[in-house]
């Protein structure tokens, strides 16, 4: 496998790229959201562009306008529609034997393919979409809690219907070993109303509509973000998988290997 960096324009700004090489004739766009840089947190971006480009795939990453390496002033992924499609150009002519190419996004980079449409990709997959409603950006991807750490109703109800089911959790409640006050408010948020629908969320589905390609949008179960998208979202949406006490950025051993299988096969429709 080889790494090769390189930089490609986007309008009038110079940005940053790595391309991690492989022969086959499908490849990964891999979008980074918030302030990440395209290595990803801990590097974890980086390494599984390895993982992929050695099995045959080619990979490109980037570093979004005022991110990273790249000049320019960071839009927000509201705006990010030119420089993915920008990285999509630029990925085709250092890699021209790619007739395929598979969007990839975690956060608000996947609300940034879902608003562009797919950006000219021909699939998508789509991790932990951002549909919290805030003035500001998602901030940095290896952030679980963004700006409010309160998870939604449907998190603390599921959270408390395991407690139920743990043996040792019904001892501690009979035994006095339990905080009532929090587990009082926690009572309390977790039978009240479900909040109002997210226009953010509103206008991901109204771009996603019009993509023609295959999607998977995928959910790390212990993610705040996923868990207050599918609050707003159909949760019902035969193209969501969930990965089991995973958290935004996939670090848990079991689930970078679910993450890396769920790409791969997107990458070998």
């Amino acid at each position: 496998m080889t790494r090769r960096h390189l930089t490609f324009l986007c309008e009038s700004d110079r940005l940053a790229a790595t391309l991690d090489e492989g022969e086959k004739t499908t490849g990964l766009l891999l979008v980074t959201g918030g302030n990440e840089i395209r290595s990803g947190a801990f590097s974890g971006q980086a390494s599984l562009a390895a993982s992929l480009a050695e099995q045959g795939f080619p990979v490109f990453r980037f570093d979004r306008r005022g991110v990273g390496d790249s000049e320019g002033i960071n839009r927000g992924f509201r705006d990010e529609e030119a420089d993915i499609r920008a990285a999509l150009a630029a990925f085709r002519e250092a890699a021209p034997q790619v007739s395929r190419v598979v969007g990839f996004g975690n956060c608000d980079a996947a609300s940034a393919l879902m608003l562009a449409g797919g950006a000219g990709c021909d699939a998508l997959v789509l991790s932990n979409p951002w549909t919290i409603e805030e003035a500001g950006d998602a901030g940095d991807e290896g952030d679980d809690s963004g700006s409010d750490t309160t998870p939604p109703a449907s998190a603390i109800r599921a959270r408390y219907i395991a407690k139920l089911k743990n043996p040792r959790e019904i001892a501690r409640l009979l035994s006095g070993g339990v905080d009532y006050r929090k587990l009082l408010r926690g009572i309390a948020r977790a039978v009240g109303p479900k909040a109002a629908p997210s226009t953010l969320a509103g206008d991901l589905r109204d771009g996603l509509a019009g993509f023609s390609g295959s999607v998977r949008i995928l959910l790390a179960e212990a993610d705040r973000t996923a868990q207050v998208f599918i609050e707003n979202w159909d949760a019902s949406d035969a193209r969501i998988a969930r990965c089991p006490k995973a958290g935004h950025a996939y670090v848990e051993p079991h689930a970078r290997q679910w993450l890396e299988t769920r790409l791969l096969e997107s990458l070998n429709d």
